[in-house]
């Protein structure tokens, strides 16, 4: 009988504990989206102080070198440890580049959280919809635990994942060239972008 009971407070506290640890993200990620949207509403700051804010913004919830090693896969072994830090520097500034317009263009669009699912120990999946007066765009953000914080490594929106689109134009350039022309056409392409 107490024997039984122990299991079943065990039970109870060991559900509770994973409840706990599932929610957590999911209020993490939300923090953090509606702290970019107050910068992005921000009427009082002018462009390249919400650039500044939402680059900020962005390292704290993003787990670039995480994000990297996804993107590239196994492509990832041939690079070495100094074009791994390049690759991640470099693709980061990309992805800053490629989406920082489209965010500069928010009007008053809202982010609904709808709920997570857990997709390891480590690793978690917040479903969320952008909504706007005539649409709704369903993003996924795909979270890994590291350093006891909860980070972003991929985007699925409306059901195309960032790593996935992005691994395939890498491996793609790499079935063709050395990981050092390929850092030189990032950096490149990264250059081009900034002015």
């Amino acid at each position: 009988m107490i024997k039984g009971a122990v299991a079943i407070i065990f039970g109870l506290f060991i559900c509770a504990a994973m409840t706990a640890l599932a929610e957590e993200p999911l209020k993490i990620i939300e923090t953090r989206v509606d702290r970019i949207v107050k910068i992005l509403a921000d009427k009082s700051l002018a462009e390249e102080d919400k650039v500044r804010k939402l680059e900020v913004a962005a390292d704290e919830t993003f787990d670039y070198g995480y994000l990297s090693r996804m993107t590239l896969g196994r492509n990832w072994l041939k690079l070495d440890e100094t074009q791994r830090g390049e690759f991640v520097g470099l693709y980061r500034r990309l992805l800053e580049k490629n989406y920082m317009g489209q965010l500069l263009k928010y009007t008053d669009e809202k982010v609904v959280f709808d709920r997570q699912t857990m997709l390891a120990e480590n690793k978690t999946e917040v479903e969320s919809n952008v909504v706007s007066a005539d649409k709704t765009i369903p993003i996924a953000y795909r979270l890994i635990r590291r350093d006891g914080d909860w980070k972003v490594y991929d985007l699925v929106i409306e059901g195309v994942s960032l790593v996935g689109n992005y691994r395939t134009q890498f491996t793609d350039i790499l079935n063709r060239q050395t990981p050092a022309e390929m850092l030189s056409m990032l950096k490149r392409e990264v250059e081009e972008k900034g002015r």
